[in-house]
């Protein structure tokens, strides 16, 4: 079923495909995805959405992103050729991985991909000698304590450096047209966007000055989904960045690099107890899917994933969540709060569709779990 904010099938749904697909079961709701990228548009409609794919490249989402017009953040020349070997065109994408690599920028130009983000001096050289003539965007460093993850500490030029950047990158032949930056994700309210946008409008006005005048601004991503504890007002948070884009750039064009956004709230994970034993007074359970699969986001994305369990009672204790590997490392949870669970018993987690099924791995011989289309099984369930 589709709930008022996230995607999220119940008990009967969870037994019924687990009997049929067997699980460990990753079941994609499309109608979320759209419902999430309609959302956007309708609070910032000038807004030109490039979805960050390393967040979930499965191919519907990018069927589905592609026929609703929506434009392309990738990192490498393999999101690249995926891209055009569906069909889109190079102009709908942008490289913004600032630092960039040689088969990457093959990529470009094999694919006819034309814009991209840097933030050196030495990357100007590269790309001008690689993609003469391409438009450049300056990513900004923005500092944001407040991130889930703080993606200014690899990326993102100086404030004092950012002007120098983008003269010399003009002086290369470069067609430098604006300014990105990213806040960080799963940034849960307006502020930080806003202060970032202060430092942007000080730097076109700086440009301006000097004969540089830019038409693009970027503003990233992080725009936050729900999650245990986290209290945000999506719809007011997006009104507000809005208004100070309509105020302070209303004569630019707007881009954003949205990517657990559009994708975490459409997948639930469907896993089975396979083990269960005790170690150091603790229950633990050891699930068919692991930090090597599914719950890579644990260690990559730092996510704190729900556990949903069916079991009735009050009863709740403390136990240890462990993955099907034979690694010691893959331990999920420790401490984590469930009812007493057996072998067989089924857990759902929501919300599970960025930074999961992307970083997963087949370590150990693990198969990746199996995705299904809940637009096509839920007749089977319904």
């Amino acid at each position: 079923m589709l709930r008022d904010k996230i995607f999220q099938i119940d008990k009967t749904d969870v037994e019924r495909l687990a009997a049929e697909y067997g699980s460990p079961l990753l079941v994609l709701s499309l109608e979320q995805v759209k419902k999430n990228y309609e959302l956007l548009k309708k609070h910032m409609p000038r807004v030109q959405v490039h979805y960050a794919i390393k967040a979930n490249p499965h191919p519907e989402i990018l069927r589905v992103m592609k026929e609703m017009g929506s434009c392309f953040d990738v990192a490498s020349d393999g999101e690249i050729h995926t891209l055009h070997d569906m069909g889109v065109e190079g102009e709908r994408l942008i490289y913004a991985n600032p630092v960039k690599t040689g088969v990457g920028l093959k990529a470009c130009n094999d694919c006819g991909v034309h814009k991209m983000t840097f933030d050196s001096y030495t990357e100007i050289a590269k790309i001008q000698a690689a993609c003469p003539g391409t438009t450049v965007l300056l990513r900004l460093r923005i500092d944001n304590s407040s991130a889930h993850v703080d993606l200014n500490k690899k990326f993102g030029a100086a404030r004092e450096n950012a002007l120098d950047l983008m003269l010399k990158a003009k002086a290369a032949g470069l067609d430098m047209a604006g300014i990105a930056f990213h806040v960080g994700s799963q940034t849960v309210s307006a502020e930080p966007y806003l202060q970032a946008l202060d430092i942007a409008r000080e730097l076109f006005e700086e440009a301006k000055a000097v004969g540089l005048e830019l038409r693009i601004l970027d503003i990233g991503g992080g725009f936050p989904i729900p999650e245990p504890s986290v209290k945000f007002n999506l719809p007011e948070m997006l009104q507000q960045i809005n208004a100070r884009l309509d105020e302070d750039f209303a004569d630019v064009e707007i881009w954003s690099e949205p990517g657990r956004y559009i994708c975490g709230t459409a997948v639930n994970l469907i896993t089975s107890v396979i083990g269960v034993t005790e170690r150091g007074g603790q229950p633990w359970y050891f699930l068919d899917e692991g930090l090597y699969g599914t719950f890579s986001g644990v260690i990559f994305d730092q996510w704190d994933f729900k556990l949903i369990s069916f079991k009735e009672g009050d009863e709740r204790i403390a136990a240890t969540f462990a993955g099907p590997s034979c690694d010691s490392l893959d331990i999920m949870f420790r401490g984590r709060m469930t009812a007493p669970l057996e072998v067989g018993d089924l857990l759902l987690v929501p919300s599970c569709g960025a930074y999961t099924s992307a970083s997963a791995t087949t370590f150990n011989g693990f198969s990746r779990a199996r995705f299904v289309l809940w637009e096509e099984v839920r007749g089977s369930v319904e």
